[in-house]
């Protein structure tokens, strides 16, 4: 019997920046502005809660100048999720906007990527161009989560629960992990940093934080695979888009996306 989800896109943050920090390659000689979205995602199914990313905090957003719309505490809870209650989280990677706030969730088992586990506390982490996206502190607080017996790790792709999978991509990081779930419209695949923005694919041309040039444009086929070549299916990481183009929650006062309902118009619209 086939379980489906409902998958909500929940939208915590905010950067204001021009297009050229998105790509690898300068896109436009105008140089438009480009915002970059930042989101955590929660997967529900007959009473079964799974959350992906765990955002920054207020602390780190001063830090590194992002802006935070709303904590991520506070995102969840209008959810009716207790993050304290939170069984499964999935960290899709260990860079400051994906693994942040790990305190919140102090029953949670948190699946990873050998190798991202790996390459956040190995030798690349010398060089300050591959360890500026990363916050100390977020990794030790993994460390200190799987020496307390709460990580279950993960070898390429994985089943965690039934109808959701993991499936390492590397690119963005060398342990990067996409996530797919089964919903009413088909699987759905939350790319994570695979892909920032729908516009990365469209134009073939990477965001410039990278680790594996290859393994990003692999992984964007990957996807692809994963959702049957449906792109709507096909979730980007960080990208306005996601939110003008599948319905809101209502009550959500404009935060929330519902992934597992059909999109209002194609994603590349």
């Amino acid at each position: 019997m086939t379980t489906n989800w409902e998958i909500y896109a929940l939208r915590y943050g905010r950067h204001d920046r021009p297009a050229r920090e998105n790509f690898m390659r300068t896109p436009d000689p105008h140089d438009a502005p480009m915002p970059i979205e930042y989101f955590i995602w929660l997967l529900r199914s007959e009473g079964r809660e799974i959350v992906v990313d765990t955002g920054f905090s207020m602390e780190t957003a001063a830090q590194r100048g992002r802006k935070l719309t709303r904590p991520v505490a506070e995102v969840l809870r209008r959810m009716d999720v207790d993050p304290a209650r939170v069984r499964d989280v999935v960290v899709t990677h260990l860079h400051y906007d994906h693994a942040g706030n790990l305190g919140l969730f102090p029953a949670a088992r948190f699946h990873l990527q050998d190798r991202e586990m790996a390459f956040a506390t190995g030798r690349h982490m010398c060089a300050g161009c591959l360890r500026h996206a990363f916050e100390v502190e977020d990794v030790v607080a993994m460390v200190r989560a799987l020496y307390g017996g709460r990580v279950e790790f993960h070898d390429g792709d994985t089943e965690i629960a039934p109808g959701v999978t993991v499936h390492r991509v590397g690119g963005h990081t060398d342990g990067l992990q996409m996530v797919s779930a089964t919903t009413a419209r088909g699987r759905v695949v939350l790319a994570s940093d695979a892909l920032h923005f729908y516009a990365n694919v469209e134009q073939d041309n990477p965001f410039p934080i990278l680790f594996d040039l290859g393994a990003m444009a692999q992984g964007w086929r990957k996807a692809w695979r994963l959702a049957d070549d449906d792109q709507s299916r096909v979730i980007p990481g960080h990208d306005p888009r996601v939110m003008l183009q599948f319905p809101l929650l209502p009550g959500s006062d404009g935060e929330v996306a519902c992934l597992h309902l059909p999109p209002h118009a194609p994603a590349s619209a």
